[in-house]
């Protein structure tokens, strides 16, 4: 299964839209300093609220696949100096996960010599994407 923005969006408006289904009542609130808010059910939980809990949960959601996609080039990195050749399966599902995005890269900045730069340069733009969902 891929995991396509799309999908994402379908996810964050389930997240937003699940407490709706479980609240009793939607009413709308005016509040003196003249801003309207929307409070579902004896909760009172507006959908502001809910919309920052999406918000968040979803990018909670893409660090943590970013975290666990730098470490799975990790690995990958390292078992390149162990075994080459790759025939454990434990290789074969990493070379699965990180060779799409490897192979992107390498054509644009090819091997020199013997050197690939192609994780280092993943590495660094999954680092700058993990500073910027901060």
């Amino acid at each position: 299964m891929k995991i396509t923005l799309g999908r994402i969006m379908v996810l964050a408006a389930t997240l937003a839209a699940l407490p709706a289904f479980a609240a009793e009542q939607i009413k709308v609130v005016e509040r003196p300093v003249g801003e309207t808010t929307v409070d579902l059910g004896a909760k009172g939980d507006s959908i502001g609220d809910l919309l920052v809990f999406a918000r968040i949960t979803l990018l909670d959601l893409v660090g943590l696949v970013l975290r666990i996609y730098l470490f799975a080039m990790l690995l990958y990195w390292l078992t390149s100096f162990v075994s080459p050749s790759g025939y454990a399966p434990g290789v074969r599902l990493l070379a699965q996960l990180c060779e799409p995005i490897l192979k992107r890269v390498r054509r644009i900045i090819p091997p020199i010599g013997q050197i690939d730069f192609s994780f280092l340069w993943v590495s660094i733009a999954i680092g700058a994407l993990l500073v910027l969902l901060r």
